[in-house]
């Protein structure tokens, strides 16, 4: 069995690689497919998509909610042929599908010697963001991840995230590596994805979000005000099909000065408010409210 599933992981590596040379409006014939599959064919997380939209939208009507879903699940299938290109995807044209807007609000802390976390969530086309260093090169990006289980896709996955000079740091590893990154000085973004769903045993934290009793991870906060490291929010906004604005906002320059808690509300807030914005580029078909609050009387 090991190895029937090592041989597809190779011929599934060798098929993407060679996928990942066609142009990307080719690639993008092959998502029309494969949409029409997912939201027509075989209903790819319908209900949770549905029934995310429904209790994170209750003041819109089914219809548009409808248009909600058709759009997103276009997106999603779009978001696939975009990651895997970013493979073979030369230098200037990933800077033209993927412009880094306000890249002053952390470039400013950067002169001042401060490493920077940067806080993001799964909108728009996050993957996007590992080319960031074509714009800072004299800062490594440390985007953090959770290794995949099956080990050739793990692989594949970093080498592609790394392909303009980011490093990806697997989770566990996270405050071992930032303060050891600190204690030599070395100047670094460090990339958090902020809306993630805590295991049964994190239920730590809960607040609203998207209309519902939401738990959020602390982790991210606990690490940038043990560190102290400024934290700037990133918004991976839309423009078009391919073409992506990644937007930096300044969150906190001192995150021991908040009260615990605050941070993570900010960033919460941030997400919101550029969800409602523009909502079907979110990742809705993720089991976000899986954990329900329990209230002790």
């Amino acid at each position: 069995m090991k190895l029937l599933v090592n041989l597809c992981s190779y011929l599934g590596y060798g098929m993407l690689w060679g996928v990942s040379f066609l142009p990307l409006p080719v690639m993008y014939l092959m998502t029309d497919v494969l949409f029409v599959i997912l939201f027509y064919g075989v209903h790819y997380r319908r209900k949770v998509v549905d029934m995310n939209l429904r209790n994170s939208f209750p003041e819109k009507s089914e219809e548009e909610r409808k248009r909600i879903a058709r759009k997103y699940y276009r997106h999603l299938c779009d978001t696939f042929a975009e990651f895997y290109k970013l493979w073979h995807i030369t230098e200037d044209e990933i800077k033209r599908r993927c412009v880094m807007v306000n890249v002053d609000v952390p470039h400013r802390y950067f002169e001042q010697g401060r490493s920077v976390i940067a806080f993001s969530g799964h909108y728009g086309n996050w993957e996007m963001m590992y080319s960031y260093k074509l714009w800072e090169k004299n800062v490594e990006l440390v985007p953090i991840y959770k290794p995949i289980h099956n080990k050739v896709f793990d692989r594949m996955t970093c080498k592609i995230r790394s392909r303009f000079g980011a490093t990806p740091l697997a989770k566990a590893d996270t405050l071992r590596v930032m303060l050891r990154n600190q204690q030599e000085g070395k100047i670094t973004m460090t990339g958090f994805i902020g809306d993630q769903t805590p295991n049964k045993h994190s239920l730590n934290f809960w607040t609203r979000f998207l209309n519902q009793d939401t738990a959020v991870l602390e982790g991210t906060e606990k690490i940038a005000r043990k560190l102290n490291q400024p934290v700037v929010f990133v918004n991976m906004r839309k423009v078009k099909r391919g073409h992506y604005h990644a937007e930096f906002y300044d969150l906190c320059s001192d995150p021991q000065s908040l009260e615990p808690g605050e941070l993570t509300r900010m960033h919460i807030r941030m997400l919101e408010r550029f969800i409602r914005e523009e909502p079907a580029y979110w990742l809705w078909s993720h089991r976000r409210w899986k954990h329900k609050r329990v209230v002790v009387a």
